[in-house]
């Protein structure tokens, strides 16, 4: 099914089964940590609470000063258990810049079409961010290799089960509105994956150093979605 979209639109077979690696890695992990922070200097520190937590997949937003710099640490820390990414990508010379930092998958609050084809000439996976039923298939339309529902949270995981009711081949990762509470809800609306900001790391506990909970947060997300696969699958 996946080989056969992929020719309707235009991707290339090997290329797109390269790419195909890391989003299926990515959809396995089910939730994506939107990092941003004032500066990088506590980057390695939160990665290391998150992964204890059990989410492994890091999207280091560009808005962070120095973030080319943590992408860079990142990429080659803890053993290669992390997948690092780079989010707030606007426009072909960010997405360049963080590939060449080491992003394994982009990630941009909109669809430019510009990033979708930048990123794909190096291989990499996109996420480009899209918000009614009509952006959302224009994005896979230009080869999305998945599409990030974005602002998520003015939507509610309804929306995620009614867009794939008539577009069942669709793969989302709502972003916005996600938390370790409610992260099952996605799951079980059809979302393959979540995108979460300040739910997961919130500013208080970066300034107060807690990441204690942050690593508590990351063990009910992962616990969540873990528990919302199983009770699709039996459904």
């Amino acid at each position: 099914m996946i080989e056969n979209l992929n020719i309707m639109r235009g991707v290339h077979p090997l290329r797109a089964a390269a790419r195909r690696t890391v989003v299926e890695a990515l959809i396995e992990r089910g939730a994506v940590a939107v990092v941003r922070l004032p500066d990088a200097s506590q980057g390695v520190a939160l990665a290391d609470a998150l992964l204890a937590g059990g989410v492994t997949a890091i999207e280091v937003t560009l808005t962070t000063s120095g973030a080319l710099e943590l992408i860079e640490a990142l990429a080659g820390h803890a053993n290669g258990a992390l997948m690092v990414g780079a989010g707030s990508v606007i426009g072909a010379p960010a997405a360049r810049q963080a590939i060449d930092a080491g992003a394994r998958y982009v990630v941009s609050p909109i669809f430019d079409p510009d990033v979708v084809a930048t990123a794909h000439t190096y291989d990499i996976p996109v996420f480009p961010g899209a918000f009614t039923p009509t952006e959302i298939f224009r994005a896979y339309q230009a080869g999305a290799d998945l599409v990030k529902v974005f602002p998520a949270d003015t939507l509610g995981p309804g929306f995620i089960k009614s867009v794939l009711a008539p577009m069942p081949f669709l793969e989302l990762m709502p972003t916005g509105g996600v938390t370790p509470e409610n992260v099952g809800q996605w799951i079980k609306a059809g979302a393959v994956a979540v995108g979460l900001g300040s739910a997961l790391v919130d500013p208080s506990l970066l300034r107060s150093k807690d990441f204690a909970t942050i690593t508590a947060r990351s063990r009910t997300i992962t616990t969540g979605i873990a528990a919302a696969r199983a009770g699709r699958g039996n459904s």
